[in-house]
């Protein structure tokens, strides 16, 4: 997994998001907030892009991918498989919380 750091956001200069070396342009999920709220129309996509909202906070990736679809009313398969796999990744992340500390021994 790629290192991340925080970087502050490109457009309100307020908020800190996670980054990595890649990022030219970071934006916050506040900021994309009101564009990633429009309606879909297809059912099929619909159902996919419905997941929690924390994970879209999370991942710029998820972020962007809707953006993209809203933009250009369809995916690629790549684009669809990827989506999928990073959400199941997270779920699975989220689900799993920290690892419990063992106790010392005496």
């Amino acid at each position: 997994m790629a290192r991340t750091f925080k970087a502050l956001c490109k457009r309100c200069k307020k908020n800190y998001t996670l980054v990595t070396w890649r990022d030219k342009f970071p934006v916050c999920y506040n900021c994309q907030k009101s564009a990633l709220s429009r309606g879909i129309k297809d059912p099929e996509m619909k159902k996919m892009f419905d997941i929690p909202e924390e994970l879209y906070e999370k991942s710029s990736f998820l972020r962007d991918i809707k953006l993209k679809y809203l933009e250009y009313g369809e995916l690629s398969e790549k684009q669809i498989e990827a989506f999928k796999k990073v959400v199941d990744k997270l779920k699975e992340e989220r689900g799993k919380g920290p690892e419990p500390i063992p106790p010392p021994d005496s």
